[in-house]
């Protein structure tokens, strides 16, 4: 998978490459099943977001990714050929291959019972959803208002905050209500009149809040009274009110992948996948992922 030009409208091409190898302290992994997240076709629409992360073009696609180990590098422990495993690999996730270096890359094994298609979505969910219903401390007793609730990270983080013991009022598209209630959340529409909403659906009021969209939620959330050191947001950049906490996967705890992977391997999560596309059609995933309105993850398949 090849990006020639960052730039937006951007296109990328399935084309063969020299097959990369594992080198000391590396490993290789047979690429199965690469989850998208929005942030991998910002960066490949935006010049400024591929230079905050060190992608140049020509460039890769995709960061997350879960297969088969196939060859390893030498002076790697934990991990051998065979191994079932998922991870990361900035630019080069969406790919036959992908070679990851211990230790610097974040690589976990699959639990059994785990599909390669959630495996392959959880990196940046799964660690992003952790961090931020950890940093607004989530207790027994809270009522925390999730904004954005039905993609991979609001997936999560409802079910995290609801498995914490608080009272989850979540906003979605009118077409996921019913899923966020499977879920344990209270749904409610985002847009204009969201405060008054909340107040009606939490007449006890809110006591944190997470937005994993921008600053809608969290406007709302300090109108409500809820304190800035108990709002999150993740992708609100220089507009994040004042106060507030900015947080992502790099806070979550280190057993965060683990956990979240058993715990949906056991059923007591879940990570549903709206659409899988084989590598060819790239273009119609990034279609639809950018069309918003996404029920947890879309995946290519390779």
């Amino acid at each position: 998978m090849q990006q020639a030009e960052i730039a937006d409208p951007f296109v990328l091409e399935v084309i063969d490459r020299e097959e990369p190898h594992a080198g000391p302290g590396q490993v290789r992994v047979r690429v199965r099943a690469a989850g998208l997240n929005p942030v991998d076709w910002k960066i490949a629409a935006s010049p400024a977001a591929a230079e905050r992360y060190g992608i140049t073009a020509p460039a890769g696609f995709g960061n997350d990714y879960a297969g088969e180990i196939d060859e390893v590098g030498e002076g790697v422990a934990g991990f051998a050929v065979g191994d079932r495993v998922f991870g990361g690999a900035r630019g080069r996730a969406v790919a036959e291959h992908a070679v990851s270096t211990v230790g610097t890359d974040l690589l976990a094994h699959t639990p059994d019972g785990l599909s390669d298609e959630v495996a392959g979505s959880l990196l940046i969910a799964a660690r992003t959803a952790d961090a931020a219903v950890a940093a607004v401390g989530a207790t027994p007793g809270d009522t925390v208002l999730i904004g954005g609730a039905a993609g991979g990270v609001g997936v999560l983080a409802v079910q995290l905050a609801v498995a914490a013991g608080a009272t989850v009022v979540a906003t979605g598209s009118a077409g996921n209500h019913d899923f966020l209630r499977e879920l344990g959340a209270i749904p409610t529409t985002y847009g204009e009149g969201l405060v008054d909403r909340v107040r009606a659906l939490a007449p006890s009021g809110v006591d944190a809040a997470i937005d994993l969209q921008g600053t809608e939620t969290a406007l709302a959330a300090i109108e409500l009274g809820v304190p800035p050191v108990r709002i999150a947001t993740i992708a609100a950049g220089p507009t994040r009110p004042a106060g507030t906490i900015a947080t992502g996967g790099v806070d979550a705890a280190p057993d965060a992948l683990d956990r979240i992977a058993r715990a949906l391997a056991e059923g007591t999560l879940t990570l549903p996948i709206q659409a899988t596309f084989p590598i060819e059609r790239i273009q119609d995933a990034v279609q639809l992922l950018r069309g918003g309105h996404v029920r947890g993850k879309v995946v290519v398949t390779v």
